[in-house]
């Protein structure tokens, strides 16, 4: 048998795969493999199938050929792919799948990835350049053996000779968005040298151009590893990204133009409209929201600290856009975390003990709210969490530090974000016959470090439903919202204005601090007499304090004005008549008399069973021993037998010991 030309079997090949073509419907030609080799191309696809049936098609012989030596086959199929490639490509590729880098290809290349910054260790020297000096003759080498003399003295390190570069070790996590279909987000190890070190935090979205290089292992761990290498990344550019969009984090300063137009009438409005437009209603809380991004003054006089930050918690019925205001601010934040209520255990939102793999020491790594530091951390499903995890919380909250005590480490951690917390009550929905304590469920020590609270509830209106369901379909066919009478902000352009908000450090002025405490003593008088559900404490007055410097600092001002102060107030106002049920659907049901009288009619109605007589009929005694057993006192009994008596609903007898329904 004559040997074959495998260069001229590589030919055919090369020709089929360009060649082929089958007609589709209409009558035009569909190359197949050029098709796939497009793709291959551009790195959409990563397999090149070939159906041995198309190629039967092409050349009978060449499958015969194919099936008795399919590797040497593949191999030629493969070459041909590597040679035709470069033919195919329409446009430059763009990697889209930031970690996922091609280790075939890019070994030693140089590659760009995006992601988020999840571990950075300390700064650390790193010998570049070792010097040693011989103990025989004193002299400096940087060999290992002495080559003045050749007495082969031992050799001491010299320090002070010796040149050493700062090096760090950061671990980079990808964005959630970019995760394959069924995995856990991967990692990716980056060594950082020189100027590259201390340039990011935990927590920070990062784009790292370096060289992807294969970590060398020596002696008995190469042994164990065989063939197989782990990679690491050698950073040569670490750039700031934002969280969203792929482009640089914005930092320049506005400009006249930009100012103008957002500091324009209405500015207030018009900004707080801006976050979450596609979301309908909720005027009063999304300015509650813009206030928490700008934040309040931090005050740290000598040896205490007031916080600055502003907390928030939304409560409220399933429905009512909770979770997507979250979710919203979370993409607007410079710095945020968002994580849910089961999801999160206690060591998971402070910090957790953990043993670092480069160094073999103990080390912390910090939770969501250690990253979350200087930024705002999103928790839904905030009644959903064990108790013994909401604890860690507290702390965070008010004194917004984080305490460790663990594996030998004793030290306190920075968490000095805002949290934004949203829950639904204790039975799902809103129930309006049972208390608020009952229907929230949350303790006083923490509902109190909450600067507000807003109760969201989805209550029947036939105008506002329509409006609702209006917005709602708009959204859905376009993927926008509806045209309103300004045009919503630029989220680059609100995170911009945000930190230039934030650089302002207004003070109360000593007129307006004598209105304020006035104000809270008349709060507190009120909350006194009304009997309110909601307490009015300290913190309240903080809170005040707090909204009017954030709301001074958004109109760009150094000193707090009135209407800030009102403003702030009026919020504190509409979120505690959030929490007031409505009095009229109320009012009757929680009269004793009006439990009284349905606490006899049930008894009256038993009596037909033989409990208390006849029906209609119940005696006396059993009537107040009912009663008093619900926890209603005689006198309080006494009093809704008379009034019922008098408007004909009841009869008593002359003995006052039977009671007979009319």
């Amino acid at each position: 048998m004559a040997p074959k030309d495998y260069s001229a079997e590589k030919e055919k090949c090369k020709k089929f795969l360009q060649e082929f073509y089958s007609e589709d419907d209409n009558g035009k030609k569909a190359f197949k493999y050029g098709a796939q080799l497009v793709a291959l191309a551009h790195r959409e696809q990563v397999v090149l199938h070939v159906d041995l049936d198309d190629v039967a098609m092409e050349d009978p012989e060449l499958v015969e050929s194919i099936c008795e030596n399919a590797k040497r086959y593949t191999g030629l199929f493969a070459d041909s792919v590597h040679e035709l490639l470069p033919e195919y490509r329409e446009r430059d590729v763009v990697a889209k799948d930031s970690l996922d880098v091609y280790i075939e290809h890019s070994i030693g290349h140089l590659v760009s990835v995006r992601g988020i910054v999840t571990r950075a260790t300390e700064v650390k020297p790193m010998m570049a350049v070792a010097t040693y000096t011989c103990d025989q003759c004193g002299a400096e080498t940087y060999q290992p053996e002495c080559v003045t003399n050749k007495s082969g003295g031992r050799l001491y390190l010299q320090t002070r000779g010796s040149k050493f570069v700062k090096f760090q070790e950061l671990r980079i996590q990808e964005h959630s968005d970019q995760v394959p279909v069924g995995n856990i987000p991967r990692s990716m190890t980056v060594y950082a040298r020189g100027e590259n070190t201390r340039l990011t935090q935990p927590g920070d979205h990062v784009a790292i151009t370096g060289v992807f290089l294969p970590l060398l292992r020596t002696g008995f761990r190469q042994a164990v590893q065989g063939l197989l290498s782990e990679t690491y990344m050698e950073a040569h550019s670490i750039t700031l990204m934002n969280k969203t969009e792929d482009d640089e984090l914005g930092t320049g300063d506005l400009t006249e133009d930009e100012m103008r137009d957002i500091t324009a009438d209405g500015f207030y409005e018009k900004l707080s409209g801006s976050i979450a437009p596609e979301i309908y209603g909720h005027e009063d809380v999304k300015k509650a929201l813009l206030l928490l991004l700008v934040g309040g003054v931090q005050q740290t006089p000598k040896g205490m600290k007031i916080r600055g930050t502003i907390n928030i918690c939304l409560m409220g019925d399933p429905g009512v856009a909770k979770s997507q205001l979250l979710c919203y601010i979370d993409r607007l934040a410079p710095r945020s975390q968002y994580t849910t209520g089961r999801g999160s255990s206690g060591v998971g939102l402070t910090a957790a003990v953990m043993k670092d793999p480069l160094t073999g020491e103990m080390t912390l790594e910090g939770g969501a709210l250690v990253l979350a530091d200087l930024g705002v951390c999103c928790i839904d499903e905030f009644d959903k969490m064990a108790e013994a995890d909401r604890t860690a919380i507290h702390e965070v909250m008010e004194q917004q530090t984080i305490s460790i005590a663990k594996a030998g480490i004793m030290t306190s951690l920075n968490a000095r974000c805002s949290i934004l917390a949203a829950a639904n009550p204790a039975y799902g929905r809103y129930n309006p016959r049972k208390s608020l304590e009952q229907n929230i469920q949350l303790p006083a020590a923490l509902l109190s470090r909450f600067d507000l609270l807003w109760l969201i509830q989805d209550k029947p209106d036939a105008e506002a439903d329509l409006r609702l369901a209006q917005h709602i379909t708009y959204v859905h066919q376009h993927c926008r919202q509806p045209p309103t009478h300004f045009t919503p902000i630029d989220m680059k352009l609100m995170r911009r204005y945000v930190a230039r908000c934030q650089a302002r450090q207004p003070v109360v002025p000593q007129d307006l601090a004598e209105y304020i405490t006035a104000a809270y003593v008349e709060m507190r008088k009120e909350a006194r007499v009304s009997k309110d559900t909601t307490f009015t404490s300290a913190r309240t007055l903080l809170s005040i304090l707090r909204l009017s410097t954030a709301l001074a600092r958004l109109r760009n001002e150094d000193v707090v004005g009135k209407e800030d102060v009102n403003e702030a107030m009026r919020l504190m106002e509409m979120s505690k008549d959030s929490l007031q049920t409505d009095k009229s659907s109320t009012s009757r049901t929680q009269r004793p008399a009006d439990v009284i009288f349905s606490l006899l009619r049930e008894l009256a109605t038993e009596g037909k069973a033989g409990r208390g007589g006849a029906g209609g009929v119940v005696r006396m005694a059993d009537a107040e021993q009912r009663c008093v057993s619900r926890g209603f006192t005689p006198a309080q009994f006494q009093e809704a037998l008379e009034e019922y008596e008098e408007l004909n609903v009841w009869q008593v007898n002359q003995a006052r010991t039977r009671i007979t329904f009319v």
